[in-house]
């Protein structure tokens, strides 16, 4: 199986990140890492390892870069496994990839995460499981406000390995992220109608319940008050992410009744 996948890393200044994550992926044949323009030691980094080839091109959307990473790039394996580059391959993971043998009517494979804040692992998080591994040609990206999701084709099985998400990049950056981030969120909330909503997303459209929800369910209901520091500073992140939302909404109704 892992002969007929191949791995896809999207980059932009992920110095602190993409070593972590192409040492796990010695395994590969070849590895296609797109970057949108980084500006850091992310190239220099990647050049280290033999089995990474890189593709340059200008960052549009999250949707349109994956589109293009997983079809315009040469793949001419049957599997691909989507990363981003603060993920990190498990050995358990690896090792159960290693014997599938999917039939032709499974199309993808569901891969659930353990977060990481600075390298200590969380007890959970509201990261969710993602179809990472999927069949070439079978997978459909599309724009779902900051980010992307994958439409599969075909049936979705879930596996029990897991991947680590381990951002180390500066806070300061993360923040930046975020005010960018959240605005297309709310352009996301503000444009679908109420019913086309998750529950999730109409709290977050009150403009107030979102981070109070967040917290009480971060600390109380995910057990993250006993995760010391990190589950703290997780739960912080995800708040500061909600009031972020918050201001930017707030900021559109104003701009609104100001005209």
């Amino acid at each position: 199986m892992l002969a007929d996948i191949t791995p896809v890393i999207l980059t932009f200044n992920e110095a602190a990140n993409i070593g972590r994550s192409l040492e796990r992926l010695a395994w590969a044949r070849e590895i296609v890492m797109v970057d949108s323009g980084s500006t850091d030691e992310t190239l220099a980094i990647a050049s280290r390892f033999p089995n990474v080839r890189t593709v340059q091109r200008p960052f549009d959307s999250h949707a349109e870069q994956w589109r293009f990473a997983t079809t315009e790039t040469g793949i001419a394996g049957d599997w691909i496994l989507r990363l981003d580059a603060d993920y990190m391959m498990e050995p358990d993971l690896l090792a159960e990839i290693e014997v599938l043998r999917p039939d032709a009517g499974i199309a993808a494979y569901r891969i659930a995460f353990t977060y990481c804040i600075d390298g200590h692992p969380l007890r959970a998080s509201l990261y969710p499981a993602l179809p990472v591994l999927f069949r070439r040609g079978r997978g459909r990206f599309e724009q779902d406000g900051h980010t992307e999701k994958l439409a599969i084709d075909g049936t979705v099985v879930p596996l029990k390995g897991r991947l680590l998400h381990d951002d180390r990049k500066r806070l300061d950056r993360w923040i930046q992220n975020q005010m960018r981030y959240q605005a297309y969120e709310a352009e996301k909330l503000t444009s679908r109608p109420w019913a086309a909503l998750s529950w999730p997303d109409r709290i977050r459209r009150t403009r107030v319940l979102g981070p109070i929800a967040v917290a009480l369910h971060c600390l109380i209901a995910k057990g993250l008050v006993f995760d010391g520091k990190a589950g703290l500073l997780y739960t912080a992140q995800r708040v500061t992410a909600d009031l972020i939302l918050s201001m930017h909404l707030l900021h559109r109704d104003l701009g609104k009744l100001g005209k």
